[in-house]
């Protein structure tokens, strides 16, 4: 199998650790893994940027919360396949003593390592992933889903568009777990606010070629053709699109439900100008935000964080402070302990953690500027309204999640 471990992925950091600390910590070390897509259709919104955001985490809490932990950072590429990526965690786990892995950028991936880790203990914290099924039916006590999901997607862009008289639907979806929840949700929000959905064309993941399901699309003369997919999908999707003048018209008009300001950058204003869509982190928000993006963009080759890698941040970042607090990296403890603490960083506002693991959030309808609107460099996004954090995700299930009380 390729070696999935990067050498900018072994990352420690080794500082003196006091004997009574030391003997609380098993091994003597706190270990988090950075899984993510490294080299795929996701490795712009997770990938290198995800490892620097943990070890900015990482720094962060050992000047505070952390002083005197020895605390490494390792990571490794999934290729966005589920069985590499259970096998990579088992082993972590298993031989190198991991604690807790984070970023798990892929639905599939998600699930494949959130069955393995309810089974094996530890703390999986997902960032990227976008499926609902990990804060339901598949939900564990040691599993938190961070930053967004399929709802809050479908929540603000779907909802916003539906209730200004966009009401037919169209979906192009990506086929498998994240694409499926992502219509679904959709689907759900669209007829909820009174519109009708006309169908839905499936592709593969990181296809190159979307103009037979565009053309699929158009035919149905839908007011609405809603993007189900993501990361270099979505990019390619929107880019062919607009080439061939696919939902550009009055009577039609694109929505991508999942955008990342990777994908904005990727496609350029003058292609991505006047698309409107939810996003959980924005860099130019407040000073907290704008001073937490240039730490980042100094270390990630001038690229401003996308929402999946203040993600990884703020949980790599709560999850160290809770070990501190708890005293202990014992999973079970350390899960107590992190729906104990607020999280407070320069990532998160309004946030708390449910007792199903769903960490809720201030959410941002933000709209894509025009080429004359933009001031420089990464200046993209616009914020139209906030979404407050109860509203911005869905109500827990307790007939979906067991964690939940009925």
């Amino acid at each position: 199998m390729k070696k999935t471990v990067l050498a900018m992925g072994a990352l420690a950091l080794a500082l003196s650790f006091t004997t009574t600390a030391q003997a609380q910590i098993s091994d003597g070390v706190v270990k988090v893994g950075i899984l993510t897509d490294m080299s795929g259709p996701y490795s712009a919104m997770g990938g290198r940027g995800s490892v620097v955001a943990s070890q900015m985490a990482m720094e962060d809490c050992l000047k505070a919360e952390c002083k005197g932990m020895k605390i490494e950072i390792v990571s490794a590429d999934h290729l966005n396949k589920a069985d590499i990526a259970a096998s990579k965690a088992r082993e972590w786990i298993d031989r190198d003593k991991v604690d807790a892995i984070a970023d798990l950028t892929n639905s599939s991936v998600a699930l494949s390592v959130q069955k393995l880790m309810k089974e094996k203990g530890g703390i999986a914290m997902f960032s990227g992933p976008a499926t609902g099924r990990l804060t339901n039916e598949d939900c564990s006590p040691n599993g938190f889903h961070w930053m967004f999901d399929t709802y809050s997607q479908a929540a603000g862009t779907a909802a916003a568009l539906t209730k200004l008289g966009q009401k037919s639907w169209y979906f192009v979806t990506v086929d498998y777990a994240f694409g499926h929840s992502l219509e679904k949700d959709a689907s759900d929000v669209v007829k909820r606010n009174g519109g009708t959905v006309l169908g839905a064309v499936r592709h593969p993941l990181n296809a190159s070629d979307f103009s037979s399901f565009l053309v699929q699309a158009q035919g149905s003369k839908a007011q609405v053709i809603g993007l189900a997919n993501g990361g270099a999908d979505v990019v390619s999707a929107i880019k062919q699109a607009r080439e061939f003048r696919i939902g550009s018209g009055k009577d039609q008009r694109l929505a991508a439900l999942l955008v990342f300001l990777s994908d904005v950058h990727a496609l350029g204003l003058e292609t991505a100008q006047g698309l409107v869509y939810a996003d959980g982190f924005y860099w130019d928000f407040d000073d907290r935000s704008r001073a937490f993006a240039k730490r980042f963009e100094a270390l990630n080759k001038g690229a401003k964080p996308t929402m999946v890698q203040a993600g990884v941040y703020s949980s790599v970042y709560h999850y160290l402070k809770s070990v501190a607090a708890a005293k202990s990296d014992d999973s079970k403890i350390v899960a107590e302990k992190m729906r104990e603490l607020p999280i407070k960083d320069a990532v998160m506002n309004n946030a708390s953690i449910r007792p199903d693991g769903r960490v809720i959030h201030d959410m941002y309808l933000v709209q894509v500027k025009t080429p004359a609107e933009s001031k420089g460099a990464w200046d993209y996004l616009k914020v139209l309204s906030t979404i407050p954090a109860d509203q911005a995700f869905k109500p827990m299930d307790g007939a979906a999640c067991s964690l939940v009380k009925k």
